[in-house]
């Protein structure tokens, strides 16, 4: 049974609500996770780095080896071997902790062969001129394809990947993260920290380097994400806070719905968060949400006054589709 909304919502008392889209309790299936994957050249010259991109970590500090590079060269390329044939709709790119994207103008293959002169392979993205540090995703209509291939034109080039996602099926998969085109808000902002930033696309979780969002010391704290349009919510992602104070989204509540009223308590509840540990990032999908019932965040006897957040993704399907 599934709720259908228009809104995503975090409130502190503390409560985090989705108000966009309907509930589904179905997990996002990256068919990239633990493959194998190989590239043009190492930046290490003396091991195969290019698994780090598929390794399921999304640490974007090249130093905490989860990312690959390599070396400085014409035309690089890096191609993960999915081992079987799917019909791809959408991939999720992270890049390393950097001022500049190494990506520029990187071209995003997907086809049967390894063959660069096949003739059916199919270029389904150009990546365009973005900043360094965010996570970024294409959707398109289904491509059938086992080797998914990242190739950067020109000399001199440096290909760099923290981690790369590619996503299966038709429109009955869900879109990795919905909320990166959405709209956020929140009951009150501390300084720059508006709410868009748990948006931004970036997972960085140390506050000063200002993409966090945080409100000021209040009453039941929220923030909410209009995603414009209405979806079945397949699962919500969450990346606390990681230089201190971890424990203020303990109790933390996911609430989908299509209602602002009482600041979307009314809303169905999705998940809880009993515990986030600092820097983490953790998936949760609506199992229960699908029960009517309302529900209301009064002060939990952990909460906190402010409330922070590094991350929201969201995922899922236009309304009408099923799972």
């Amino acid at each position: 049974m599934a709720m259908r909304c228009p809104y995503i919502w975090i409130l502190n008392g503390i409560s985090l609500m989705l108000t966009s889209g309907a509930l589904a309790g179905t997990l996002l299936q990256n068919v990239a996770l633990k493959q194998q994957a190989v590239q043009s050249s190492n930046i290490l010259a003396t091991s195969n780095t290019a698994g780090r991109a598929v390794d399921g970590l999304k640490d974007v500090r090249y130093e905490k080896g989860s990312c690959t590079c390599t070396q400085e060269e014409s035309d690089p390329w890096w191609r993960v071997d999915l081992r079987n044939l799917y019909n791809i709709t959408a991939i999720t790119i992270t890049q390393e902790d950097t001022k500049d994207s190494y990506l520029i103008g990187g071209e995003i293959w997907i086809g049967n062969s390894t063959d660069e002169f096949n003739t059916r392979r199919v270029r389904c993205a150009v990546i365009p001129d973005v900043p360094g540090d965010l996570t970024f995703h294409f959707s398109f209509r289904a491509i059938e394809g086992r080797y998914v291939t990242v190739r950067l034109p020109g000399s001199g080039r440096t290909l760099c990947l923290c981690e790369f996602e590619v996503f299966i099926g038709d429109n009955e998969y869900p879109q990795p993260n919905l909320a990166l085109k959405g709209d956020a808000t929140q009951s009150s902002t501390s300084s720059i920290f508006v709410a868009a930033k748990a948006i931004d696309g970036s997972r960085n979780s140390y506050l000063s380097k200002g993409f966090c969002t945080h409100t000021e010391s209040e009453t039941d704290p929220w923030w909410r994400v209009d995603l414009r349009q209405e979806y079945v919510i397949a699962a919500v992602k969450v990346t606390n806070r990681g230089d201190c104070c971890g424990e203020r989204l303990d109790g933390a509540e996911i609430r989908v719905g299509s209602s602002l009223e009482n600041n979307g308590n009314n809303n169905t509840r999705c998940a809880s968060i009993p515990s986030l540990r600092a820097g983490k990032t953790k998936t949760y999908h609506c199992e229960g949400g699908s029960k009517r019932r309302p529900l209301r965040e009064r002060d939990h006897p952990r909460g906190h006054p402010d409330a922070h957040l590094y991350e929201v993704e969201v995922s899922g399907t236009l309304a009408g589709a099923t799972i």
